[in-house]
């Protein structure tokens, strides 16, 4: 780059990822002045939505927060619904919940790695040329997310936005045999799970060395990854229950 280059980058609507990317690149005399990946979400207002509607109904509402993790919006809205109410659930909804959160978890994890990532990684612009020129790991990648599919459909009565999952527990459960099946497949599935890992593995010196100073929020708990109950946890303060989290939080804008 010469001294007195001058450059100017606005790309908006970048594909391929959660959301939606937009990069700005501002170089003047050489010296870059502005550099920014940015993710924006515009606001769409769920918290207006369900102002004055039934109990019942806001967690298939609020469920439509998103396409992809659908499941986890759907529990945090019955969680509070109950926490409100009162309600206690049993330990085989409970178990039932869990799952299909892992459900949901691996739905999600290979739809990012197969169809968002791997196209990147080696060097082509989506998955339909890997299907030409990778199909064995396409195959892989395809049979894995229909899995999860299959498993979300399973507890929760379709693949997005469920339909099985109600203040208290659930509408309908699956049968033992449906559980035993299931129990199978994913036993069956480890070879996959792990073909995917190792070829992850070998395209790691692909994957930029980036770092930057960052806090990390989660849900914490000494038994077991957290994914449905826990404290919130942060990477810069203690940890706090769950019914604290305004105490810990500040919206855009507020």
């Amino acid at each position: 780059m010469t001294t007195n280059k001058n450059l100017e980058v606005n790309v908006h609507h970048v594909t391929r990822v959660e959301g939606h990317g937009n990069i700005y690149v501002n170089v003047k005399n050489g010296i870059i002045e502005k550099c920014e990946w940015a993710i924006p979400e515009a606001p769409r207002f769920f918290e207006a939505m369900v102002v004055g509607r039934e109990w019942n109904e806001l967690h298939h509402i609020t469920s439509r927060i998103c396409g992809i993790c659908s499941i986890g919006h759907t529990l945090a809205s019955l969680k509070a619904t109950e926490a409100a109410m009162g309600i206690s659930i049993s330990d085989q909804d409970l178990k039932l919940r869990k799952i299909a959160l892992h459900a949901e978890n691996l739905q999600s994890h290979i739809l990012h790695v197969g169809f968002l990532v791997l196209p990147d990684l080696m060097g082509v612009g989506s998955v339909i040329p890997l299907a030409s020129s990778n199909p064995d790991e396409v195959k892989i990648v395809l049979g894995l997310h229909r899995l999860a599919n299959d498993m979300s459909n399973l507890i929760c009565g379709r693949t997005t936005h469920p339909q099985r999952l109600i203040p208290g527990g659930f509408s309908k459960i699956p049968s033992i045999k449906q559980l035993l099946t299931l129990r199978d497949n994913l036993q069956a599935s480890v070879p996959a799970l792990q073909a995917v890992a190792d070829l992850l593995k070998s395209l790691a010196p692909k994957i930029p060395d980036f770092t930057r100073e960052t806090e990390f929020i989660a849900l914490s708990n000494p038994d077991e990854y957290a994914l449905y109950d826990g404290k919130i946890a942060s990477t810069d303060t203690d940890s706090a229950p769950v019914k604290d989290y305004l105490s810990y939080t500040k919206k855009l804008g507020s």
